[in-house]
């Protein structure tokens, strides 16, 4: 629900071009993408001088998701969307990628008629609709309707301004507080039939993984999920204060000092690389790591044949596998232990996962829209506490009734006695949280769960609190680095990306030695040089530095 998935541009030269030439076309429910169009920066619910109150008139908008795996929901099919649109007149009418989202999106650009909310990943391409004069600055709103200002707090939103100073994206989990579930998810019955050995160091792990491979042939001992995302999460096993992200495919910049310097030259990940060499080589590590569907990942995590899954959410998973696997057997199911760490490293200084402040993507409101001030309305009662009760838990009644003093819902004996239902309620809404508010949900369930025995306790929430939400390491000051992808800059990133995704490949699955993993580096490096990485990195160290000029830092 929080983690991002892969983003798809619509390639911002076509995108630029398109809507400047787009003129009075359009026609049924939508408008132009030109600067006349209806709603313009104001709408109706500005015209009329008042802020807008939801469920005293019908609203109605198109919603489109920017990605080819999303598809949103029938609005009204389920209990909160259905309470929304009974109690707040609003319905939401989606309109699907097909699976092709860069594709859909260029044709509705072409065809003059965009849908009026777009939610998408934050960056160039938003910029480039932005610049095109396609959205619908919020400024004006953010007094009016004070749940967005409250929540995500200034410097967040100053965080999503735009170059021209104005706000036009609604921002999702967006968070002051630690949140995430990277980590090292371990098979219980596994660990303790093997003794429960020490796991806090990098050879702790090893040492483990030969013996899972001894005594289990049947199980993977360390499995790092798709695309061998699991190995990035394990560079922050080899230097205190150092997340993931530096290293990783949408980064590929490592800071140092007050420059942002090459991923192929860093001690870390080469460090990393050969290790995982050395597992893969020794077949303790996944040996289809860079071909296995996620469908396939799920299947061995929930079964119970990884001794170790190393990811930046193996909770998703393994609640399920806990469960399924501790019904069966009361001594089987997952634990989390705390990252592990080279020898010598201080284990409270290693990072395994990421967050920051905006969150994961944002919401736009586009000039299509007939009243775009409506709809912002509706985002931010959507953000705020009710809003966020209901999308979550459902309506009042069921699983929650009456809220306390910090307006936190009070939760019901049918929230923990049904499990079934409530988990059936809050997956059939995971998809609908567009604007997710995580402080107020995190707090919320933490507040309830602490009034709990140890047996009731939810699994997922037992192990955030412990481990992965305090082993978290807050990138804000990294956001927004990656440049526009039709940019002289953006197409060296898409160089060094291909350059980089193959150099990892190969260290990991064809170098025999530590040579030959770091000789591989070394001629990455060389290529990447050759198609203006310097140049690059010094974007990226530019944006960087304005960021921490918004940070104050």
């Amino acid at each position: 629900m929080k983690n991002g998935k892969k983003a798809f541009g619509f390639g911002s030269a076509l995108l630029a071009l398109t809507l400047a030439m787009t003129g009075c076309t359009g026609g049924g429910g939508s408008s132009t993408v030109s600067g006349e169009a209806k709603g313009g920066e104001g709408g109706t619910a500005e015209a009329a001088g008042n802020a807008y109150v939801l469920g005293e008139q019908p609203l109605e908008f198109s919603f489109y998701g920017h990605y080819d795996w999303y598809t949103m929901p029938n609005w009204g099919e389920d209990k909160a969307s259905e309470w929304i649109e009974a109690n707040k007149k609003v319905n939401v009418v989606p309109i699907s990628s097909g699976g092709n989202a860069k594709q859909k999106l260029s044709t509705m650009i072409v065809s003059g008629e965009l849908p009026d909310v777009i939610w998408t990943e934050r960056g160039a391409d938003v910029e480039s609709l932005r610049k095109a004069g396609a959205l619908v600055p919020f400024d004006d709103y953010l007094d009016k309707y004070p749940n967005l200002k409250k929540w995500a707090g200034q410097e967040t939103i100053d965080m999503l301004r735009s170059e021209d100073g104005k706000l036009y994206q609604f921002p999702n989990w967006y968070t002051t507080q630690p949140n995430g579930n990277a980590g090292y998810l371990v098979n219980k019955k596994i660990y303790n039939d093997l003794g429960a050995p020490s796991l806090e160091t990098t050879d702790d792990l090893y040492d483990y993984l030969v013996q899972v491979k001894d005594k289990y042939p049947d199980v993977v001992p360390l499995e790092v999920g798709q695309s061998a995302g699991g190995v990035d999460i394990m560079t922050s096993a080899f230097a205190e204060n150092r997340p993931y992200q530096y290293s990783s495919l949408s980064m590929k910049a490592i800071p140092s000092g007050d420059t942002l310097t090459s991923v192929f030259t860093d001690d870390v990940f080469r460090e990393t690389l050969v290790y995982a060499n050395r597992l893969y080589r020794e077949k303790l590590m996944s040996q289809d790591a860079f071909t296995q569907p996620l469908e396939q990942v799920e299947q061995k995590i929930i079964t119970g044949k990884a001794a170790v899954y190393v990811a930046s959410s193996p909770t998703e998973f393994g609640a399920i596998g806990n469960s399924i696997l501790s019904e069966e057997d009361p001594e089987a199911g997952y634990i989390m232990v705390w990252p592990v760490h080279k020898e010598g490293l201080d284990k409270n200084k290693i990072f395994p996962g990421t967050y920051n402040q905006l969150g994961w993507n944002v919401s736009v409101i586009t000039k299509s829209a007939k009243d775009p001030e409506a709809i912002f309305a509706f985002l931010d009662w959507l953000t705020g506490p009710e809003g966020q009760r209901i999308s979550m838990w459902g309506p009042e009644g069921l699983y929650w009734d009456g809220v306390d003093e910090e307006e936190a819902p009070k939760f019901t004996e049918a929230f923990t006695t049904d499990t079934k239902g409530r988990d059936e309620l809050m997956n059939s809404t995971v998809n609908l949280q567009w604007v997710g508010n995580t402080v107020y949900v995190d707090n919320s369930k933490m507040k309830f769960e602490s009034t709990l025995p140890e047996d009731k306790k939810s699994w997922e929430t037992k192990w955030q609190s412990e481990i992965t939400w305090k082993t978290q390491y807050d990138t804000t000051e990294f956001v927004n680095l990656n440049p526009a992808g039709d940019s002289s800059e953006g197409i060296i990133e898409q160089s060094v990306g291909e350059i980089y995704e193959k150099a990892k490949a190969q260290a990991i699955l064809n170098a025999g030695s530590e040579e030959e993993v770091l000789a591989i580096l070394d001629q990455a490096e060389k290529d990447a040089q050759q198609v203006g990485y310097a140049q690059l990195l010094e974007y990226k160290t530019q944006k960087w530095k304005e960021n921490l000029e918004k940070l104050g830092r």
